[in-house]
């Protein structure tokens, strides 16, 4: 591949970058999510509130958001490739310090810390696909980095409730760690240097004011809203899941509850399929459909069958992907420029979105238990459809106009 070539569909250095990028995604993921079977455990331990255990998870989302800003900048002036591959080995070694925490206090603290090395590849990802892919390649090569986040999400829950019912929390973390250690020398094998990356000098400040600029786009503002609407239902969900499922009449292990999240198979399919309908389908209509499809899964998940809960939480979590696929895309395409600033700023909507919703729907848990869940989550769904008519809005202008022919 030389400077003038860009990755194309189905090629040699199209399935090395994008699998090199699935299992940067996997580890990511896999470290965020992993406490969410846990935190049942936490609270035991530490005898602590859920609402006070989900901070292992919110504080990570809530770091690593606001890291975004900065890892953007950083990597348009050290690259692509250095950056990621510093945060997959921080994280990877935070999740081994981890196993030492002798407190909760410690273990917030290094979860806090992690937070900002797993902030490293989410936006840089999503700039080197929208800088090293044929336009025709992005929308695959974003729904299979997805599909990465989904089974690390669902791998990093079902081993962590595993490993910690056989052994404790604790050696969840160090197995995780020492993997990741692995996956990331993979890592740095198989991903292509970037050949259209263009050095700037760092500066937050240029930063900031691009992504402002990105803000008052009506455009991508749409999508940074939908971001941030299906994380916090998404992150909330889960969340909260665990505690109903250890309670009356359920009683499950910690084991079985992280195996609830073979769902996320469901999220690996829907997010290379939304990138596959990309010719077929609008990103508004994906995110209307994908949006219907949440709605369904929460209506389920407030029945009381653990069958009805299970076949919800397939639904939500197809749904999820679905839409954070096309909306992902919806920011690639249409930011003419400074992409690793508009990413950036579509996920730290996404990861502020997550923070709020684990924590916030825990003073909804306590008062009001699932059903509040459930009632909360519906109405935010509502809201993200309706924006999805708007996004439909834009998209139209714009088709009509691209299909203006000028008058002679």
């Amino acid at each position: 591949m030389n400077q003038q070539n860009y990755i194309s569909k189905n090629t040699k250095e199209f399935w090395k970058a994008t699998v090199a990028l699935s299992i940067g995604s996997f580890l990511i993921f896999s470290n965020l999510h992993m406490v969410q079977p846990l935190l049942p455990l936490f609270s035991e331990d530490f005898h602590v509130s859920p609402a006070t255990a989900s901070l292992t998870v919110s504080l990570v989302t809530l770091t690593l958001s606001i890291f975004l800003l900065l890892f953007g900048p950083i990597s348009d002036a050290m690259g692509r490739k250095n950056i990621m591959s510093i945060g997959l080995f921080g994280s990877s070694f935070m999740s081994i310090l981890i196993f030492f925490s002798p407190n909760f206090t410690t273990l917030l603290i290094l979860r806090t810390f992690q937070g900002i090395f797993l902030a490293s590849l989410p936006a840089i990802a999503y700039a080197y696909i929208g800088e090293e892919f044929d336009k025709n390649a992005i929308g695959i090569a974003i729904g299979i980095y997805i599909s990465g986040n989904s089974i690390g999400g669902m791998g990093g829950r079902i081993v962590s409730g595993f490993i910690a019912d056989h052994w404790g929390w604790q050696y969840s973390f160090l197995i995780m760690g020492i993997f990741g250690l692995l996956f990331f020398f993979l890592f740095l094998v198989l991903l292509p240097k970037s050949q259209h990356f263009q050095t700037h000098h760092f500066s937050l400040k240029i930063g900031i004011r691009e992504m402002i600029h990105h803000w008052k786009n009506p455009i991508l503002r749409q999508a940074y809203y939908v971001a941030g609407i299906i994380y916090f239902i998404f992150l909330g969900l889960f969340n909260y899941l665990g505690y109903y499922l250890h309670q009356s009449p359920y009683f499950l292990s910690t084991t079985v509850i992280g195996l609830l999240y073979i769902s996320y198979l469901a999220g690996t399919f829907s997010s290379t399929l939304s990138g596959r309908l990309d010719q077929v389908l609008s990103i508004p209509r994906r995110i209307f459909y994908g949006l219907l499809i949440i709605l369904v899964g929460i209506l389920f998940m407030g029945l009381k069958p653990l069958f009805m809960i299970m076949t919800g939480l397939i639904f939500v979590v197809f749904g999820f992907f679905f839409v954070h696929s096309a909306s992902s895309s919806w920011v690639s395409l249409h930011a003419s420029h400074a992409k690793a600033g508009a990413s950036s700023l579509y996920l730290l909507s996404y990861y502020m979105g997550g923070s709020m919703g684990g924590t916030l729907l825990g003073y909804v848990w306590s008062p009001f238990g699932w059903n509040g869940i459930i009632l909360v989550t519906f109405v935010l769904v509502l809201v993200g459809i309706r924006i999805s008519f708007r996004m439909n809005t834009f998209h139209e202008e714009k088709k009509e106009t691209d299909n203006m022919v000028p008058s002679n």
